[in-house]
């Protein structure tokens, strides 16, 4: 029976919500209970079905365009960020924005407008399309070039070489970005880039955690939406180190046949994914065979972020609603 000689789950951890993601759920939660009328979320409000489907289940309307948001409404934006086009936008339409943009992305923002004031050129690290990405260069458009790929970075063209600096995705890692800043730092030695503490905590951490369970688990299953950049590349890391790894949105999407003659699975979910997920994932791999559930804690994560002033200027209060999900 395939599946039988299956015997061990090792959950890495951290694992699952960064302190990003809590922040802005919060958000949506805490508008759903204090605003006076519908609540518009821009985009998804993290890259999760899951958690896209139990706020919307709760109330809240996701659309893709402010356009489709009636003027004077109570609109969230989500946690990768919008350019100030969005926010131009907002105003125009006279909306009660209530900002849940990630205070790492948010952050990197201000850095592209310092620098493009200085006279900088921008080099962003990141993907094109995501939405950070495209809320990151709407503040600078004509100072900053998106480098995707080492090739990239050995052609990307400037009009002042001695006044370079480098932003990052906050979804990225160090790893993800070093060798494409090594090729930077080759063609532009005055280069200015970024601290330690630009790159998202929470998507390093879990990489980490990857790269220590993979050392026991024959294959890797990383719970996270297709959408999700953080997700995708744990993946990667895990193949990176020499292991079958799968991308799951939930335990539906298992196959028994992936586990044939593997004695140990490791799990692990993206920064968006929510922890009832994971033991859902677990619980059917019991059903397959595994007996035995390990935890490898590598690091403490004790980080939260404040909520948005926003919020306190709704007319409605009430008490500090329960979590959305379980943690």
């Amino acid at each position: 029976m395939v599946g039988m000689s299956l015997t061990t789950v090792i959950l890495a951890k951290p694992r699952g919500f960064c302190a990003g993601v809590d922040r802005a759920i919060e958000v949506v939660e805490r508008t759903l209970q204090r605003a006076d009328g519908p609540v518009y979320v821009r985009k998804e409000i993290v890259h999760n079905p899951h958690v896209v489907s139990a706020l919307r289940r709760k109330g809240a309307i996701f659309v893709d365009d402010l356009d489709a948001v009636p003027e004077n409404a109570t609109t969230i934006f989500s946690a990768h960020g919008v350019s100030p086009a969005v926010h131009a936008s907002a105003r125009t339409r006279r909306l009660k924005v209530i900002d849940a943009t990630c205070p790492l992305v948010t952050k990197v923002h201000s850095e592209a407008i310092r620098f493009a004031r200085e006279g900088y050129t921008l080099l962003l690290i990141g993907h094109e399309g995501h939405e950070e990405v495209e809320g990151t260069m709407g503040e600078a458009p004509e100072s900053i070039r998106l480098v995707q790929t080492v090739k990239e970075a050995r052609i990307v063209q400037v009009n002042t070489p001695e006044k370079v600096a480098v932003i990052t995705q906050t979804t990225l890692s160090v790893d993800d970005t070093r060798a494409i800043i090594e090729v930077l730092k080759a063609r532009f030695p005055r280069l200015v880039v970024p601290a330690k503490d630009d790159i998202c905590y929470a998507t390093q951490n879990r990489q980490n955690a990857v790269k220590a369970i993979a050392a026991e688990a024959e294959v890797l299953l990383v719970i996270g939406a297709s959408n999700s950049s953080n997700s995708i590349r744990l993946t990667e890391v895990a193949e990176d180190a020499g292991r079958r790894a799968y991308l799951i949105n939930d335990a539906g999407e298992i196959n028994p046949a992936w586990f044939e003659g593997v004695t140990c699975v490791g799990v692990t979910s993206g920064a968006s994914a929510p922890e009832h997920l994971v033991q859902e994932v677990v619980e059917a791999l019991k059903r397959l065979g595994a007996t035995r559930v390990e935890e490898r804690e590598l690091v403490l994560e004790d980080v939260s972020f404040g909520l948005p002033i926003e919020l306190t200027h709704l007319a409605a209060q009430s008490s500090p609603p329960s979590p959305l999900l379980t943690k």
